[in-house]
């Protein structure tokens, strides 16, 4: 809930900009006297919109970003719109897990909603769930949600009804990190993703970089991103001519499964016999416990073998401190809310798809192999 000075600042800034709208340019002498504010107070306005990219600031005042009016407008509508009914909006959000890569995703969509002075409502299922319409059904008809950001498990025997019943349901929804279609015309839904194939290529890329020629892939699960980032590190391989004939790719069991210790002490005997020097593994918990197993043995990380891990949630505090792949999480959270509030003020407006780059960060865990 926001306190009463932050409700405040916000009606102030709000005025700021649709006095920058009417006429393309504020001065500060006299949006002072018009909101009856201290200039001190009010060029600290101006500094928080300046950053929010909503305007430029110049000597005396400010002016309009280079861009022109379209995001102000886009900040004005959402505002509108959850102003009309006198409280603000309430978004429904439905995501498979409440850990691991999500809690970052979440904040950024509590950012986007709170600067726009809507709500969430959070229901975070699992990976297992078969059926998420019931915990959809209540938030709509109890909760009263204007409208939904899902994160469907798309691979479950009722995936597809899923996605037909948000479809169904008239309420402006957005997949986040999901791709789909809806109805008899197979049109595609509103979404907002990361190119995680463009991660594993960014991956491939620095590995051949450093001079590695066999290199392998594993992932933790059979899921959406794990798919895109098989799709992305074969097509990488193939134009940078690595691993020709002697490609290591597995599925890891769960951590949690009694299976995964031994499925990580195979991953290292099929990387030590086909000669892999250098590994991309998905995610972050898998790659550590990869590298824990490998020194165990006796090798050197990185000079025996270079691992990536993908998706960056902790890479960066084990020893080494693991090179990694970083999905924009709060980026994606943010932008999905963006477009479903652009939605529901504007139930016209063209479907938007909203793709989102990774990106890369090298640290200490990947150099080049010893017969370079």
């Amino acid at each position: 809930m926001m306190e009463q000075g932050s409700r405040l600042a916000a009606e102030r800034r709000d005025l700021i900009l649709e006095r920058l709208l009417a006429s393309g340019a504020v001065r500060v002498a006299e949006l002072t006297e018009a909101l009856e504010v201290t200039p001190v107070t009010l060029r600290r306005d101006l500094q928080q919109l300046e950053a929010e990219g909503l305007l430029v600031r110049v000597h005396g005042g400010a002016v309009l970003p280079p861009d022109g009016a379209p995001a102000l407008q886009a900040r004005q509508a959402a505002n509108g719109a959850s102003q009309s009914s006198g409280a603000p909006q309430t978004i429904g959000v439905l995501v498979p897990s409440l850990d691991f890569y999500w809690p970052r995703v979440i904040r950024g969509m509590e950012q986007a909603a709170r600067e726009r002075g809507a709500k969430l409502l959070l229901r975070g299922t699992s990976y297992e769930m078969q059926d998420e319409r019931p915990v959809l059904e209540r938030m709509v008809e109890h909760e009263g949600v204007a409208g939904l950001v899902v994160a469907p498990n798309t691979d479950t025997d009722h995936a597809r009804e899923v996605i037909e019943w948000l479809h169904d349901s008239g309420l402006p929804f957005v997949l986040a990190e999901r791709d789909a279609v809806c109805g008899p015309e197979r049109t595609p839904a509103e979404s907002v993703t990361t190119d995680h194939a463009l991660g594993a290529v960014l991956a491939a890329r620095h590995l051949a970089q450093l001079g590695h020629r066999k290199v392998g892939l594993f992932i933790s699960r059979n899921s959406p991103t794990s798919r895109k980032i098989i799709a992305g590190w074969s097509a990488a391989c193939r134009e940078l001519g690595l691993t020709p004939g002697e490609h290591v790719e597995r599925i890891l069991p769960d951590r949690r499964d009694p299976r995964f210790s031994g499925a990580v002490d195979a991953v290292l005997d099929a990387v030590l016999e086909a000669g892999v020097t250098a590994l991309l593994v998905h995610s972050d918990r898998e790659a550590m416990a990869i590298i824990d197993v490998a020194l165990a043995r006796g090798l050197s990380v990185p000079e025996d073998l270079s691992v990536v891990a993908y998706d960056d949630e902790v890479a960066d505090l084990f020893t080494p401190a693991l090179t990694a792949v970083t999905p924009p999480r709060s980026s994606l959270g943010r932008a999905a809310v963006e477009t479903l509030l652009a939605r529901i003020h504007d139930p016209s407006r063209p479907v938007h798809r909203t793709v989102l780059s990774p990106s890369f960060n090298s640290r200490l865990s990947t150099a080049p192999p010893r017969s370079v």
